[in-house]
């Protein structure tokens, strides 16, 4: 990674083969095929949130709509290379602006729980509790009994 700035920027669907491209580096994190599809389809279809370095896509989010009043970051990857350069804060301040400007009010998100050791997703638990993300619920069976999911929550304040 070089010292070279990051842009975001929001995007409508179309993201699908960004999604796969990102994906592909990070098989500690989506190593399920049929999971990794289903984001690459949310990602041609959803509003997303693109990273990018020189032109080249450093990172994606992509968002789902809930309610009015709440949505969830569905996806988010950066690529290894571009790990703790400030790429992933970049994008969900940019979606808490967009979404809060639209009268959004929480934002959620789900990751694997701390019942499944995975020093990686340790890791990805502290940057959202870093950022402002509490946890709500833990969900054991919601994907799957060795792939627990834990529910975290952020207020998106001053934005109604």
């Amino acid at each position: 990674m070089a010292d070279t700035a990051v842009e975001v920027s929001m995007q409508h669907g179309g993201l699908g083969a960004v999604c796969r491209s990102v994906l592909a580096e990070l098989p500690a994190w989506f190593g399920i095929p049929e999971s990794n599809q289903d984001y690459i389809d949310h990602a041609e279809r959803e509003l997303g949130v693109v990273a990018r370095s020189d032109d080249e896509v450093i990172g994606l989010t992509t968002l789902v709509r809930h309610s009015p009043q709440s949505a969830e970051v569905y996806l988010m990857a950066v690529r290894p290379a571009w790990h703790r350069s400030g790429a992933g804060r970049a994008m969900l301040h940019v979606a808490e602006d967009h979404l809060g400007d639209d009268g959004v009010e929480f934002l959620q998100v789900k990751t694997l729980s701390a019942r499944s050791p995975d020093p990686n997703y340790a890791l990805t638990r502290e940057f959202y509790l870093a950022y402002g993300f509490r946890v709500l619920e833990e969900f054991p069976d919601l994907w799957h009994p060795s792939n627990p999911a834990l529910q975290m929550i952020k207020s998106i304040r001053g934005r109604t």
